[in-house]
């Protein structure tokens, strides 16, 4: 199995149980595992009880785990402080205020708060050298597949920007051409240097998620959710990123088949309906069912986490990373 592995899904389909089982699978293994949230519910404290941070942090009781959860609201205030920084001794002082505006009204964008994600778990694939695997709890479909797809985006955009970048010092250089030697600024020009930066980072993020990284969807049976996954598959596969498994969750438990009152019917006609729900899972979505996980009468915490863990087929050894 690739190093990171991603679980991702519409929202309430139960993605942070199924990462947090998995990476205990894969920690009580004898793999050494991180485990990171970058859903705002921030769950994962809530499963193992215990509050993590923005650094990774033992996990409690369960040798060669570790978890962090990454604060939305603080990363992306961090990410536009980084630009408001950078921008700020690149410019002269009448332009800073202006600047300060147009990062504050940036703050409230959904695009300010999807990148600064992105970078931070871009960030953390670059540094997982202290681990064999990183589980990333992803946050809802619609907004993962909008991180996913920043790479190639991005790549070109900051292309164009270096290239009018270039142009526009080439012809202040001519300009400066008089009584004295043409002013050489495109060596060390600090604009260009950042777009160097940001065009090898993208370039990173996209090889590391195609070559290192294996994707997973977690569904609940209903047809919302059916029809969600299905999207969410194609729309990675235009990404050239593969879904390698689906996670049917919260199923309902069959009653016993002596028992007949009102709560077994609806139980049976519930698990009927479910069941056609799978069928069409098995039949027309282009990747496997890894499991198929009861709903419990108790929240999926402590040894019921770790049978969660062994209801998941999906591989726990990790291969060396071909990208990263």
């Amino acid at each position: 199995m690739k190093p990171f592995v991603f679980f991702g899904g519409k929202g309430g389909v139960g993605k942070t149980t199924v990462s947090c089982a998995y990476a205990r699978k894969c920690a009580d293994a004898g793999v050494e595992t991180l485990v990171v949230s970058t859903d705002p519910a921030h769950s994962v404290s809530d499963v193992f009880d215990q509050q993590f941070g923005d650094s990774p942090e033992p996990v409690e009781g369960i040798d060669g785990l570790s978890a962090l959860e990454i604060d939305p609201d603080e990363e992306v205030t961090a990410h536009l402080d980084d630009i408001r920084n950078r921008l700020s001794d690149q410019v002269s002082a009448s332009m800073v205020n202006e600047i300060n505006k147009q990062l504050e009204m940036a703050h409230q964008t959904p695009g300010a708060y999807e990148s600064a994600l992105f970078d931070r778990f871009v960030e953390v694939m670059r540094n997982s050298d202290p681990y064999d695997r990183v589980v990333f709890d992803t946050a809802p479909t619609g907004s993962t597949l909008r991180l996913l797809g920043l790479p190639e985006f991005l790549e070109s955009w900051v292309e164009r920007l270096m290239h009018k970048r270039r142009q526009s010092i080439d012809l202040f250089e001519k300009a400066a051409v008089g009584n004295n030697e043409p002013r050489r600024v495109m060596d060390g020009d600090p604009v260009l240097a950042r777009l160097q930066e940001r065009k090898e980072f993208f370039e990173f993020a996209g090889g590391a998620l195609r070559e290192d990284a294996a994707f997973f969807l977690v569904l609940n049976p209903d047809q919302l959710s059916v029809n969600e996954t299905e999207r969410a598959i194609a729309d990675m596969a235009d990404e050239d990123l593969e879904v390698r498994g689906l996670v049917a969750n919260k199923l309902t438990p069959s009653p016993d088949d002596d028992e007949n009152g009102r709560g077994a019917r609806y139980l049976r006609d519930r698990v009927e309906t479910e069941n056609e729900r799978l069928a069409t899972v098995r039949e027309s979505l282009d990747a496997p069912l890894v499991a198929e996980i009861e709903s419990r009468t108790r929240e999926v915490k402590g040894d019921l986490l770790a049978e969660v863990a062994g209801e998941l087929d999906v591989e726990v050894a990790a291969e060396d990373p071909a990208f990263v």
